[in-house]
């Protein structure tokens, strides 16, 4: 079992910045991709980044510019810094994981709200 713990969440002005965490832990053996997806109010979850084990990264329109993810392997953990922040960045904002261990897994952190005002 694959548990991911998030911190970094909290309230900002528009114009500010958070810097959000993710560590994993549990049976991991490679874990092949780590990031995060947000979801807002009436919305459909959507992917904001991700990283691979190689340090490729993937970000989603609205956030390139302005968030920067990156992954220490050695601690299997990734940090979204979000710069610029908009209200539309307002969601919760959930870490994802995937990779191998004693089976294949796929796990989801419990998210962590970040609300920007205007």
């Amino acid at each position: 079992q694959v548990q991911l713990v998030e911190s970094g969440g909290g309230l900002v002005q528009g114009g500010g910045s958070l810097r959000l965490s993710c560590a994993a832990s549990g049976s991991i053996s490679f874990i092949t991709a780590m990031g995060w997806y947000r979801q807002a109010p009436g919305k459909q979850r959507e992917l904001v980044a991700t990283i691979t084990s190689g340090g490729s990264t993937n970000y989603a329109d609205s956030v390139k510019g302005r968030f920067t993810l990156s992954r220490d392997n050695a601690k299997n953990t990734v940090y979204l810094q979000m710069n610029s922040l908009k209200p539309e960045d307002t969601a919760v904002y959930y870490c994802y994981a995937d990779g191998t261990g004693p089976f294949p897994f796929g796990s989801w952190g419990q998210g962590t709200q970040v609300t920007v005002s205007s």
